[in-house]
């Protein structure tokens, strides 16, 4: 997917030339540089109205971050979050939830603390962290939990050296 200049989406910078660049919320593809074609960041918000279009069907892993304007730990960990999604552009799309205009995502994904943090694959959940982290603890968690999902052996629960991580 081309950056597009006249349809609604957030605006950003590439990383390479420094263009500035309207990512669509949803579409195929991978969102790229209109003029030297790098991979962008690909961050976007979504509700229950838009969740499905946005994030269940798009093609990188999605990061989904439900958290809440009252909630300090989520105002913290919001610039890390896009920190993370600059770093892996191109691997990752950054769907952003506020969990009081969405109770049905909220119902849904079962969320019981702010922030809550979600990896989808093609829409199959594939991990779950609560709570607030640095952005170097978050890349780490996410680029795991990708490499365990691709390829790796399966699980088993009474397999001691798996216990308690997340698939």
């Amino acid at each position: 997917m081309r950056a597009v200049a006249d349809e609604p989406g957030r605006v950003v910078a590439c990383q390479n030339c420094g263009r500035r660049n309207r990512v669509r919320a949803a579409g195929e593809g991978r969102p790229r540089c209109g003029d030297c074609g790098t991979e962008l960041p690909w961050i976007a918000e979504a509700g229950d109205g838009d969740f499905a279009e946005i994030a269940e069907a798009a093609e990188p892993v999605v990061l989904v971050d439900l958290w809440a304007t009252w909630c300090g730990p989520c105002r913290k960990v919001s610039p890390a979050l896009e920190e993370v999604a600059r770093q892996m552009a191109g691997r990752i799309k950054l769907v952003k939830v506020d969990v009081d205009a969405s109770p049905r995502l909220t119902q849904q994904f079962g969320v019981q603390a702010v922030p809550t943090l979600l990896l989808l694959d093609r829409g199959e959940e594939i991990g779950r962290q609560a709570g607030a982290a640095p952005a170097d603890t978050l890349r780490r968690w996410v680029e795991e939990t990708m490499a365990g999902r691709r390829g790796a052996a399966p699980r088993h629960e009474d397999d001691p050296t798996t216990k308690g991580r997340t698939r």
